[in-house]
Parts: C-alpha cells; structure tokens; sequence
C-alpha cells in the first residue's frame, strides 16, 4: 500500500483525487487550513488542520509518505489583484518551505498544481504545448509560475523529486459558485437563482474546461509515469467561449422552466482571449486522455446541483 499526502486535500480538486486513490485502496492524509474538511473526504482519511508553511507541523505529517501532492492555493486569479503581496508571501514562502522540506527526504515524487489557464497569457499559437512562452498577465498567474520556477531550481540543485501540471478550466459536480473562479458553477447557480451571468464581452473568453474527474487520472497518471522536473498540462485540446456553454445549458433550463439571464460588460485587460491546451506531452507519456465530453460533465454538474 502506498502512501499519499494530499496538501490542499479537502478542497474540490483534492477531494476527488481523495476518493481517486481511495478507490485504489491507498493510504492517504490530507493537509487542510479550517479545522474540519471544506468537502467530504473518504472514511479512512487522516485529517490534520494546520500551515503547511510550518516545518515542523509539516515534516511530521510527510515523514512516512511516499507521495505529496500539492493542491493549495487560497486564492484565484479575479481575487490575487485585490492585494497581490499577500497573495505572493501566502503562497509562495509556503511552497519554498515545502521543497526544503521535502528535498531533505526520501519521498518518491511531488506533484504540484500549477495553472494551465494563466501562466501563459497571451498566446499566439494555440493549442498551446508546455514549451510556450509563459507571459502571466495576472498576480495569480505570476504566482504559479515563479512557484514553478522554484521547483525547478531545487529539482536542478537539491534534486527534488517534483513534477509540475497545468491544468485547465477544472469544472465539475461540488465545485463552489460564486466564487471568482469556475463560470459553470456560476452559470448554473445563477440560471437555478434566477439572476444575471456575466460576460465580459459579447461571447466571453473561450478556455478549455476538463472535468475534474479527468484531471484527477490525470494527476494519477503522473504520480505513476510522470517524469521527474517535467511540466504537463492537463486539458481537453478543445476551447468553448462562455455562450457557447450557456447554448449547453440552454435545453435543461428550459426543461425546468429556468430563464437564463445576461449582462454583458465590457471586455477585462487581465482576461486572456483564447486558451486552449496541447496536451499531446502527457498523452505520449502516461495514455492519459479525457473521456467525459463537455455537454456529459455539463449534464452531470447540472444533475448535482439540481439536488444539492
């Protein structure tokens, strides 16, 4: 039986990675700030509430663990603009305690999320492939990426054993609303609250929504092939623009007698256009490709909050 530690763990991401790895009957801790779990984790999790930027809180919860994978960052892309200095010392000084930590162990791999959808910024070339240019025109992005960078120094310097993915626009049942981040959350809360959805400019930006059940086989299949100091994104290879999800949705709302309702802003400076993934690196490598199609994981989402 392996063991994992999942930082940031109890959130919507790691909480299905949880119940990923539970399914294959692997022991599993999960790292999380508020004391009880945010999401509903398996039955024989262990749970520790705590800062994972603490060293010695940290070096005794992944002292036994033969994976960490890192799913933390308390805030997103629209929020780090409010104060983008707290956002840096928060995360980043976290992590760098982290790849100490960890570089003075024996665990076998590090997996860290990064960000797909913002560490590249303007492209000119899509589908994007991880050998891009990475120009972040938001806080959060910058974030990312020099956490990325980091990780890259002391994989060169002190070998630690880290691999880096991008994921794209994460979107699935238990994802949040209203929150500055996941538009089909929003979209569907909103069209079941009867107010307005958002767009900022007349279709929206276009981005690559994978179900969060892909990603977590995703981040899987690294922790099993994945390649030490690479970098692999994690997308569909398809973009759809805001209406084109609300088109989508569009049939189930009617089924229920739901108006779906718009206010269309002004385009945002920090919104990229256009971000669509190459992720032909983590296919050749793993196998890995996604299986639930946009309108299936839109249906599914739908279905979930119909009932929750």
């Amino acid at each position: 039986m392996k063991k994992y530690c999942l930082i940031g763990g109890a959130g919507f991401v790691g909480s299905h990675l949880a119940y990923q790895l539970y399914s294959k009957k692997e022991e599993i801790s999960v790292i999380g700030r508020s004391k009880t779990p945010r999401y509903k984790l398996p039955p024989t999790v262990h749970y520790f509430s705590g800062d994972y930027g603490n060293k010695n809180f940290l070096v005794n919860i992944i002292k036994d663990a033969d994976y960490v994978i890192n799913l933390a960052y308390p805030s997103f892309s629209q929020v780090s603009f409010d104060d983008p200095l707290e956002n840096l010392y928060s995360n980043l000084l976290s992590n760098i305690n982290l790849f100490e930590v960890i570089s003075k162990t024996s665990i076998n791999k590090l997996i860290i999320c990064s960000s797909g959808g913002t560490v590249y910024g303007k492209t000119k070339v899509i589908p994007i492939k991880e050998d891009h240019p990475t120009n972040p025109i938001s806080p959060y992005g910058i974030n990312k990426l020099l956490i990325e960078k980091y990780a890259k120094m002391y994989h060169e310097l002190k070998d630690l054993p880290v691999i880096c993915v991008r994921p794209g626009n994460i979107y699935g049942e238990g994802q949040r609303p209203y929150l500055g981040q996941g538009f089909i959350s929003t979209a569907i809360a909103s069209i079941m609250d009867n107010r307005e959805i958002i767009l900022y400019g007349q279709n929206g930006t276009i981005r690559d929504y994978i179900h969060v059940t892909d990603v977590v086989k995703a981040i899987s299949s690294i922790i099993d092939k994945g390649e030490l100091g690479s970098v692999y994104n994690i997308g569909s290879g398809v973009g759809n623009n805001n209406r084109e999800i609300l088109d989508i949705l569009c049939p189930f709302a009617q089924k229920n007698y739901l108006e779906i309702k718009l206010k269309i802003l002004p385009e945002r400076k920090y919104d990229v256009p256009a971000n669509i993934l190459d992720c032909q690196k983590l296919f050749l490598k793993t196998g890995w490709k996604p299986e639930i199609t946009l309108k299936d994981g839109l249906k599914k989402v739908w279905d979930f909050m119909s009932i929750t």
